[in-house]
């Protein structure tokens, strides 16, 4: 067996990241909170908001450190298992899974509210069903998110990028028209500031979403800048837009009839949509009545409802199974609940056990605000014990802690230290009444000071639940690997530099075709004598969305050992072509993306992979190569192997023409014929159509010229090679026909950069999928102008 490391792909940029979190922080709350917010704390519920968010954002400050030292699935279950041991490591997996599965229930409760209740104002058979209604809308659409994450349905990914942007484009207009139409507030805190502490608690559940982010932090790109950026946004963003809504809420609908309403964000953009009539009357043949434009406006925030609701669900579904499968990567939790699916590659009975509680909560009908006040309950214990990891991390210092963003300076211990006195003040506030309780015991009563509160009931049940767990079941089986006891010895872990290299990465999947593939990139390696040239092998595992990457790996004994066994091949090729090679086992969402990432870290100079000569559908060369060889920073070269080994090609011909990619595909040539040891000889051919006075010496003088302008670009003069020049009217037919008396042919793009319709251009494409000998396309860096859409794309996807 191998040595080579497993590494995971980091498939997700910025934008990615903060669109995962927003989609969870801007889905059920926004649109069902503002209802029991407004009927426990009215307008001063934007205090509780704001307060919220500023416990969140220690939380995610916090969280951010700790995910960059230690970038693994699992998310703050893993940091506190990390600092603090198993102990708390088991109360924290427990609490965080619970946590999500009250938060799905509390979503798919409002799913319900506004499909029914809310759409059926305008969809007849939708209307006239009460709470029985809603209670089977969010049975099935919980049932039908547990089978979609199941199957593991790719599209779910995209989905939830559309459903975020168009949910914030939604509240915008919501913000922004609701502050035109001038909201008031009449009395700011009917109920008092305690009222105020108290609904902390209820709202906090919506701003649970950024650790979702941190569940997946090894799956992210450059996560010193884009972990932290996308954490901190996804905080900021929903807090703004949450005090926003409840300013406009409050101030445009009283507080009775906000708070009694099941879809209460819909009943305001009636109220402030009606101007909307007035401002087109002037607009010729438009005549809106007020009304009319109201009801586009409530049924414009029922249907974002729907899918904010549906899309928190989601996210929910998906980071309990990654919280599941950490704490069975830990023992403390049974491996049998995350076995991995053998054809649809899904933790299935983790999303399985998920869905079921989840069904289970929404059926025995618990309140949509106690579900909503039990996920926050156990999310502020672990951002509590979160904050305390930070500190122990932090003074052990140990040496596979190496966070590449840290705390600020002028922020530690205080982020810490605030973060954790908050979470535990809004527990305490959520928990118990400031009321005198009294118990009776036989003849004894006793009078306790405070009175526990239902919430605090339900949480207490499920820290002790996970507290019971670590010693009935994890205590014998977890390690003990607690750093408290380290605190107080810092340590400190050298750096180490990588020198410069001429790299050529290689992708191999084929163990028919690897040998061939190495042969020629050991050809240019060797040809850069100059320099420390190495190849290196890279083999990708494509995972499912649904799935983590390291959960895949872990159940995947089968797939792993057949990728190890094409690496350990590689290291035997290259042995026998005496060129130096590193190997990469990677496991990734996206294999076109994993590999470009290899080349991005590897400073790579050449990439070389093979292509198997068909065309697919939406794709001109394949899913996994069309973005390599359309984005790749490093010369691409693609080869479709024909019949006969590589190493018996004795006659190579290139396609030369005047194209920027021609001198690129000449060098690849010249470097394949200097390495091959039966005296390979090598032919420069060039197409030219004929003159239009019958001169075909003229026009064969003219390709001779354009042969030696190329063999001058591609600085292969000192080689001894042929010339020919075919005069035709048809060049892709004379470049096929003459391609026939050669081992291999070898063409240059013809194109510069990517475009929609092709890669290289349509000559080498028609050549490598007309010809039966082996086909070589190659062209140089991308250096072409990067488009908007690029730049964004980099700006934020990396």
């Amino acid at each position: 067996m191998s040595n080579t490391d497993q590494e995971l792909a980091r498939d997700l940029g910025f934008l990615e990241a903060y669109t995962i979190g927003l989609g969870t922080m801007i889905g059920a709350g926004i649109f069902v909170l503002p209802k029991i917010a407004a009927e426990q704390a009215g307008p001063a519920s934007m205090v509780s908001f704001f307060v919220g968010g500023m416990v969140s954002l220690f939380a995610a400050l916090s969280l951010s450190e700790l995910a960059t030292g230690m970038p693994k699935a699992g998310g703050s279950y893993y940091y506190v298992n990390r600092a603090l041991g198993p102990f708390f490591g088991s109360i924290v997996g427990w609490g965080m899974w619970a946590g999500l599965t009250f938060a799905s229930a509390f979503y798919m409760i409002g799913f319900g509210q506004y499909l029914l209740p809310g759409l059926g104002e305008y969809v007849g058979v939708l209307a006239g069903w009460g709470d029985l209604g809603i209670t089977v809308a969010a049975l099935a659409m919980a049932a039908l998110l547990t089978a979609v994450n199941y199957y593991g349905v790719k599209e779910t990914s995209a989905l939830q990028n559309v459903i975020v942007l168009t949910l914030v484009g939604l509240v915008l207009a919501f913000l922004g028209l609701g502050a035109v139409t001038g909201p008031t507030i009449t009395e700011f805190n009917p109920n008092g500031w305690p009222a105020v502490a108290a609904t902390v608690g209820t709202v906090y559940v919506t701003f649970i979403g950024f650790e979702v982010i941190a569940t997946s932090a090894e799956e992210i790109k450059n996560p010193s800048r884009n972990l932290p950026l996308a954490m901190i946004a996804a905080v900021v963003t929903p807090t703004l837009m949450y005090v926003g809504v409840m300013f406009v809420s409050t101030g445009t609908i009283d507080i009775p009839v906000l708070a009694g309403s099941d879809v209460p964000v819909a009943l305001v953009a009636r109220e402030i949509f009606q101007p909307l009539a007035g401002a087109v009357s002037w607009l010729p043949f438009v005549s809106v009545q007020p009304a009319t434009a109201g009801s586009v406006g409530a049924l414009a925030m029922i249907v974002g409802a729907v899918l904010a609701t549906v899309s928190s669900a989601n996210a929910s579904i998906l980071s309990a199974a990654r919280v599941n499968f950490a704490m069975g990567r830990d023992k403390i939790l049974v491996n049998w609940l995350n076995e991995v699916h053998d054809r649809f590659r899904t933790p299935y009975r983790a999303i399985a056990a998920t869905g079921v509680i989840t069904l289970l909560l929404i059926g025995i009908g618990v309140g949509v605000g106690t579900l909503a006040e039990v996920a926050s309950f156990m999310y502020l214990v672990t951002y509590a014990l979160v904050h305390v990891s930070v500190v122990v991390l932090r003074r052990a210092n140990p040496d596979t802690y190496d966070p590449a963003f840290r705390i600020p300076a002028v922020l530690y211990p205080v982020v810490p230290v605030l973060g954790a006195a908050a979470c535990v003040a809004v527990l305490v506030q959520m928990s118990v009444t400031f009321s005198p309780m009294t118990i009776g015991v036989a003849s004894v009563a006793v009078v306790l000071p405070v009175t526990p509160t239902p919430v605090g009931a339900i949480g207490t049940v499920l820290v002790a639940f996970g507290i019971a767990w670590y010693y009935c079941y994890a205590r014998a089986r977890a390690p003990s690997q607690s750093l408290v006891g380290d605190a107080l010895a810092p340590s400190s872990s050298p750096d180490t530099d990588t020198p410069d290299t001429y790299t050529v990465v290689v992708p191999v999947a084929n163990p028919d075709t690897e040998h061939d593939l190495l042969r020629m990139a050991a050809a240019s390696a060797h040809a850069h004598t100059d320099a420390h040239a190495e190849v290196i092998a890279v083999n990708v595992i494509e995972v499912p969305r649904q799935t983590s990457l390291s959960q895949d790996l872990a159940f995947e004994e089968e797939r792993v050992e057949r990728q190890q066994e094409l690496l350990d091949a590689a290291s035997a090729a290259a042995a026998d072509l005496d060129v130096r090679l590193r190997t990469r086992a990677v496991a990734s969402h996206d294999t076109g993306a994993a590999i470009l990432d290899v080349i991005e870290d590897t400073a790579a100079d050449h990439v070389l992979l093979g292509w198997g000569g068909t065309r697919r559908r939406d794709h001109v060369l394949g899913s996994t190569i069309d973005p390599v060889v359309g984005h790749a920073s490093c010369d691409a070269t693609l080869v479709r192997l024909g019949p006969a080994a590589a190493g018996d090609a004795s006659d190579i011909m290139v396609l030369a023409g005047e194209g920027p990619h021609a001198p690129v595909a000449a060098r690849r040539a010249a470097e394949f014929v200097a390495a091959d040891e039966t005296d390979a000889s090598l032919t420069l051919l060039n197409v030219q159509p004929p003159a239009d006075d019958d001169a075909d010496a003229s026009a064969t003088e003219r390709g001779a010229a354009v042969i030696d302008a190329l063999a001058e670009r591609a600085g292969i003069k000192y080689m001894t090679y042929d010339t020919e020049v075919v005069v035709s009217t048809d060049t892709e037919a004379a470049v096929i026909d003459a391609a026939a008396d050669f081992d291999m042919v070898y063409a240059g793009a013809t194109r510069s950069g990517p475009v929609s319709q092709a890669v290289f251009g349509s000559i080498p494409e028609a050549v490598g999928a007309g010809v039966d000998q082996t086909v070589v396309m190659a062209r140089g860096p991308d250096n072409t102008p990067m488009s908007v859409r690029d730049a964004i794309t980099r700006r934020f996807g990396g």
